[in-house]
C-alpha cells in the first residue's frame, strides 16, 4: 500500500469514526424531543450531531473533518421525516431517492479530494490566521454551527413535502426536474474540474470550458439549484409553506455572497489570468460568456 492510500484510510477511518459517532449521539439527543414536532426534533439532533463532529475537527486540529457533513447529515433527516410523516408516498420516495442521489455523490467526491488529514481548506487556515487562539469558538460558530443552520432551513421545504400533502402533480414534476437538473450539473461541473486539474499545461491555466465557460463557479451553482428544487417539492406538497423559502435564499445568498468572492479572490490571487476570466465568464448562473 503506497504512502498516499495509507493517509487517504486514515482520513477515511476518522470521518467514519467522527459520524458514526454523530449519528449516535444525534439519535440520543431526539429521545430528549420525543413527542415535539419533527422539525424540533430533527433540529436537536442536527444540533448535536455537530457538537459530536466539532469534537473530532478539534481531536485531529482539523475543520475539514466537518466538510462532508453538509451532505451526510441531510439524509437520516429524511429519512426521519419520512417514517413519521403522512405524505406521499410517490412524493416521499421521489424526493429521498434524489436527495440520497445528491448526498452519496457530493459525500463521495469530498471524501475524493481529501486525501490527506494535514490537509485543511483555505478559507479555514485563512480563519485561522485571523483568528489566532479564538480559532476553536469561531470555527464552531463560522465553520460547523452555522453551516448546520443553513442546511437545515433548506431541508425544512423537504419536511414539508415528506410529511404533508396529496398526490403528484405539476410543480412536482418541475420540482424534480429542476432537483435532478441541478444533480447531474454538479457531478459534471465536479468532473470537469477533476479532469482540468489532472491534464492542464501549467499551473497559469484557467478552466474555460464545459459547464466552466458558462459560470465560473458551476458547481456551485447545482449545488443551489438543488435547494431550490427541494423548496419546489414543498410548495408542490403545501403552498402555504411558501415561506420556507428562506431556506434557497439563505442557501443562494451563502454562495452568491461567500463563497464565489472568495473563491474568485483566490483564483486572481494564484491565477493572473482569472482578471479576463472573470470579465468574460457569469459568476454563478451559468450564460454565454461575453467576447472580449
Amino acid at each position: 500500500m503506497s504512502e498516499l492510500d495509507a493517509r487517504w484510510r486514515k482520513v477515511l477511518v476518522v470521518v467514519i469514526a467522527a459520524y458514526a459517532t454523530g449519528l449516535a449521539v444525534s439519535v440520543l439527543a431526539s429521545f430528549f424531543t420525543r413527542g415535539a414536532h419533527p422539525l424540533l426534533v430533527g433540529a436537536v439532533g442536527d444540533l448535536a450531531g455537530t457538537v459530536a463532529v466539532f469534537a473530532f475537527s478539534v481531536a485531529v486540529n482539523n475543520s475539514s473533518v466537518y466538510d462532508p457533513y453538509w451532505s451526510v447529515a441531510p439524509l437520516p433527516l429524511a429519512l426521519y421525516w419520512a417514517a413519521v410523516g403522512d405524505g406521499s408516498r410517490a412524493r416521499q420516495a421521489l424526493v429521498l431517492v434524489l436527495v440520497a442521489a445528491w448526498a452519496v455523490r457530493l459525500t463521495g467526491n469530498c471524501l475524493w479530494r481529501w486525501r490527506d488529514l494535514a490537509h485543511e481548506d483555505f478559507r479555514y487556515r485563512e480563519i485561522r490566521g485571523r483568528a489566532g487562539k479564538l480559532y476553536w469558538p469561531v470555527s464552531f460558530v463560522g465553520i460547523h454551527l452555522m453551516p448546520t443552520v443553513w442546511v437545515f432551513l433548506g431541508l425544512v421545504p423537504a419536511w414539508v413535502a415528506l410529511a404533508r400533502g396529496g398526490p403528484l402533480g405539476l410543480v412536482d414534476a418541475l420540482a424534480a426536474l429542476v432537483t435532478a437538473a441541478a444533480i447531474v450539473i454538479e457531478a459534471v461541473a465536479d468532473w470537469q474540474l477533476q479532469v482540468f486539474l489532472r491534464r492542464r499545461a501549467g499551473p497559469d491555466d484557467v478552466l474555460g470550458v464545459g459547464l466552466w465557460s458558462l459560470s465560473r463557479h458551476p458547481n456551485y451553482f447545482g449545488e443551489v439549484a438543488f435547494w431550490w428544487g427541494l423548496w419546489l417539492f414543498g410548495l408542490a406538497a403545501d403552498p402555504t409553506w411558501w415561506w420556507t423559502v428562506v431556506g434557497p435564499l439563505a442557501i443562494t445568498a451563502l454562495f452568491a455572497f461567500v463563497s464565489v468572492p472568495w473563491m474568485d479572490r483566490r483564483m486572481l490571487a494564484r491565477h493572473p489570468a482569472w482578471a479576463a476570466h472573470v470579465s468574460r465568464v457569469s459568476a454563478l448562473v451559468p450564460w454565454p460568456s461575453r467576447q472580449g
